[in-house]
């Protein structure tokens, strides 16, 4: 059994259109997470392009896990109950970071707005993370993280 030495997770919840809706609008909600997860998982998706060559080892011991959880077209309700940033889980030693995508954030975009938009929330929900780290008192070196992921979004 292997053990997952990097800091950075990824998770796609992709909502799928109410059985009610015609079948374009269906086709669509699957399209759209199909496309979606192309740009998480794919031959250069950001999660094992970039975010998955960081090692939490690097960083410090208090947190092995940092999970991007993606929620594509999340109904009104589902975002309403989203936090910015999820709790520590001392046990887990982890923490959950939603990140909200839809239209007007990624699917409208040019190819270079997605990538940057990919780019800009996950460097965003950092600073979220910098604080909860702050706060919990961990021993988590959160700036070194951020350079480091730089660095590794710039040779993209």
């Amino acid at each position: 059994m292997s053990i997952n030495k990097n800091i950075f997770g990824c998770y796609v919840s992709v909502t799928q259109a109410l059985s009610t809706a015609d079948q374009k609008t269906k086709d669509l909600a699957t399209e759209q997470g199909i496309l979606f997860r192309t740009y998480i998982w794919g031959e250069k998706g950001i999660c094992d392009a970039t975010l998955k060559k960081l090692s939490h080892e690097d960083y410090g011991k208090d947190l092995l896990l940092v999970l991007f959880q993606f929620y594509v077209n999340p109904l009104l309700i589902e975002m309403q109950n989203l936090k910015e940033i999820e709790g520590y889980r001392k046990k887990e030693k982890a923490i959950g970071i939603p990140i909200i995508v839809n239209d007007g954030n990624f699917f409208s975009q040019s190819e270079e707005g997605r990538q940057g938009f990919l780019k800009q929330s996950v460097l965003q929900k950092l600073d979220l993370l910098a604080k909860v780290v702050k706060n919990k008192k961990l021993d988590t070196n959160v700036e070194l993280l951020r350079t480091d992921l730089e660095k590794l979004f710039s040779a993209r």
